[in-house]
Order: C-alpha cells, then sequence, then structure tokens
C-alpha cells in the first residue's frame, strides 16, 4: 500500500517519535512512520542512523543530530544534509533518493552554497529548510537481472540499428551496419544526443554555481 509522504508541511517544535519502520514500493529509500506528541502522525524519509523510538524534531533552535531539520542558516558548515527545500515554504525537492546527501560548503548573508549529490553547486536561500544526516538504505542493492526492471514497469528497449528501416531511421543493413548518418537520431528524425533538455532562462539558472 502506498503511503503519502507530505514534503511541504513541517510541524515545527513538536517532537516526534519513530513508531515503525517501512519499506515504501515507489521509494529507494526507507520511510518512517512518526508520531509527533500534538497526536498526528506523519510518514518522513528515514534517516540512516536512526532506530524505531528515536526522537525527531523540526526547530529553528534544534539539537544538530541526525534526523532534525531546521534552517540552513542554522547549521554549520561541513555538514551533510538531505530533504531540501528550494524555495522556502514550497516544500523539498532534493536529495530525497536512497543514501543520498548534500554538502553544506559555504554560507554568505542571504545564501547557503551546498555541493547536491550530483555534483552540482548551488546556491539556496538561507531560510530554506533541510534534515541533518542521510537517507537510509546505504546499501540498496544494484539490479541484478533483468526481472529488476520488470518488476517496476520498465520494458527492455531495443536499438534503432536491430530494427527494420520502415522502424526507425538507423535500421536496416546487412550485418552490423553502420547507421548511415552523422549523428545519432531518434524514431521521429530529431537529434538523439547532445540535444539540450533544459529550459531556457529558467529562473534557476542564476542559482547555479557550477553544474553537474
Amino acid at each position: 500500500m502506498k503511503k503519502y509522504i507530505d514534503f511541504k508541511t513541517i510541524q515545527i517544535n513538536v517532537l516526534g517519535k519513530i513508531k515503525k519502520i517501512s519499506y515504501e514500493p515507489n521509494r529507494s529509500g526507507y520511510i518512517s512512520e512518526v508520531l509527533y506528541q500534538n497526536g498526528l502522525k506523519k510518514y518522513h524519509l528515514h534517516t540512516y542512523g536512526l532506530k524505531i523510538g528515536s526522537y525527531i524534531i523540526a526547530s529553528p533552535t534544534a539539537p544538530l543530530t541526525k534526523g532534525n531539520t531546521l534552517p540552513l542558516k542554522n547549521i554549520p558548515l561541513g555538514t551533510n544534509v538531505y530533504n531540501i527545500e528550494p524555495i522556502p515554504g514550497k516544500g523539498s525537492k532534493f536529495a530525497r533518493a536512497a543514501g543520498t546527501s548534500a554538502l553544506l560548503v559555504s554560507k554568505s548573508k542571504l545564501w547557503v552554497t551546498l555541493r547536491l549529490p550530483s555534483g552540482e553547486i548551488r546556491l539556496f536561500s538561507e531560510n530554506c529548510w533541510a534534515t541533518i544526516g542521510q537517507v537510509s538504505n546505504i546499501k540498496k542493492k544494484k539490479k541484478i537481472k533483468a526481472g529488476n526492471s520488470r518488476w517496476l514497469g520498465i520494458r527492455p528497449k531495443v536499438r534503432g540499428s536491430a530494427k527494420n528501416p520502415v522502424d526507425h531511421p538507423h535500421g536496416g543493413g546487412e550485418g552490423k551496419a553502420p547507421i548511415g548518418k552523422s549523428h545519432p537520431v531518434n524514431p521521429w528524425g530529431k537529434p538523439a544526443i547532445g540535444r539540450c533538455t533544459r529550459r531556457i532562462k529558467k529562473y534557476s539558472d542564476s542559482l547555479i554555481i557550477r553544474r553537474k
């Protein structure tokens, strides 16, 4: 059964206790069921190193321990964080996969610099919230057989050069023939490699210091 993880709302200054650690089929990391002192029950990404019975809290003055959530301006340099908000109050978007975390590199007057799991170095508002630590399931098993992908609904991909020319621009020829073009194309004849997939003049371009 799919469990709803609320990435947008934060229970500020309310102590929570981890009651259960669960596997979520739609996520690579584990999730934890947290019961707050106000009676609210929520699911969160589980922090590596925490156990059932551990306490967590989201507060600007929270202790600097694993699982606690604070604004970036209150987290010291060199700390690993995950579940990071790109825009204050809009919910976390970055470093949510199994075993991932970002490194807090530097601080300025209004901005905090993080090195993301992809290697990208990016600016975040000092008022964005993040969780200290690393996402659980750091030893996530890699795909060892084709069936692992099929379980996820991912079907095999056939090479264009293995098809007939009526099905793909790379198809046809005798034996292992070259594609006969200066660069690879997709089934509709558009360039397949080197094409920019990021929207031009995206608002967050100015926040990226070094691309991945």
